[in-house]
């Protein structure tokens, strides 16, 4: 998934249903640019919104090394 529709179809998937994720997802969006793991992006999206609440919040760590530089970013946002 590296076209065009794939980043749209991942843009949309990281609408969530908490408000404090689509402000984070949504400047995360302005900045990349698009330039990141879409692999890994895919999978940081299948978790749960509280989950992936608690990992852009710092509450959480993952051990996984391409999701833990994923949300480095999206905590940078």
């Amino acid at each position: 998934m590296t076209d065009d529709r794939g980043l749209e179809r991942l843009k949309w998937r990281s609408r969530r249903g908490l408000l404090e994720l689509d402000l984070v997802f949504d400047r995360f969006w302005k900045d990349s640019g698009g330039n990141m793991d879409l692999q890994a992006m895919e999978r940081l999206l299948e978790l749960p919104d509280n989950d992936l609440l608690d990992l852009v919040m710092g509450r959480a760590e993952t051990g996984d090394e391409q999701l833990r530089a994923l949300v480095g970013r999206l905590r940078a946002a």
